[in-house]
């Protein structure tokens, strides 16, 4: 069975560029019926609205800061009065900012932990909501990071955002395993996004030529593309990985608990 989602409604978060971005186009390559997509900028998204509608999926934008705790029901009602039902769910919106244990200060950590934890948390609590209502199931893939297993120092608090949805993702999957409504999570690895070339090149003043010299440093001479983990997330949506629920993959070019 191919990765199909013929037919289904599907919400992707942060979905204006990189990751999410791909993985919304990759759904509506696959079959889907609509696309709701958010993000922060606007003229982002009406462009990724053209595009995704190129590929013949229905799509719809909904501007939304995840900070604002009002957000996620906003969301996923923007999506089941735009679509009439929501079947998958994609949490791929999240913020980078580094901090280390002694760096960091009670704002970045709320930040973080607000767009990072809080808001997916919510956003699937909403969703599982309407798909119980819906009585159809329903699936859902939080976009996680192989950060969450420890971290690099400068980013104590990343990590810990990451590590709590993690857990989440594994206690809501086997909370509702029963209404039919799978939960898994993709743990990203080192990846080349838009957002990751702004971080490397000028936040943290490494210039243009930070990527050539980071994918010689990877096993197989590259960086994971945004299209890698669409791939595996539109998998993980489809009829075709299931019944698999509370899994937490590991999409990463080095092997945790090795010694490199």
């Amino acid at each position: 069975m191919g990765a199909r989602v013929d037919g289904k409604v599907a919400l992707v978060t942060g979905a204006t560029q990189g990751i999410g971005l791909a993985i919304a186009e990759t759904l509506a390559a696959s079959g889907a019926s609509g696309i709701c997509i958010s993000g922060r900028n606007e003229e982002r998204g009406r462009q990724a609205v053209e595009e995704i509608s190129a590929l013949g999926c229905p799509a719809d934008f909904v501007a939304a800061e995840l900070a604002e705790a009002n957000a996620p029901a906003r969301i996923i009602k923007a999506c089941t009065d735009r679509f009439g039902r929501i079947d998958c769910l994609v949490n791929a919106a999240a913020l980078t900012d580094r901090a280390s244990l002694l760096d960091a200060d009670l704002d970045i950590w709320t930040k973080l932990f607000d767009v990072n934890a809080r808001a997916p948390f919510f956003l699937m609590q909403a969703a599982v909501r309407a798909m119980r209502k819906q009585g159809t199931g329903g699936s859902i893939v939080n976009i996680l990071s192989m950060n969450a297993h420890c971290g690099t120092p400068e980013l104590a608090v990343y990590s810990g955002a990451k590590a709590a949805l993690a857990v989440l993702t594994r206690n809501i999957a086997n909370a509702h395993r029963f209404d039919r409504i799978r939960v898994n999570g993709i743990n990203v690895g080192w990846a080349d996004t838009p957002a990751e070339r702004v971080m490397q090149a000028a936040t943290l003043g490494l210039g243009e030529g930070w990527l050539e010299a980071a994918s010689a440093s990877q096993p197989f001479g590259r960086l994971l593309s945004a299209q890698d983990v669409a791939n595996l997330a539109v998998f993980l949506l489809s009829d075709a990985s299931g019944p698999m629920t509370g899994a937490l993959v590991d999409q990463e070019q080095w092997v945790v608990g090795s010694r490199n």
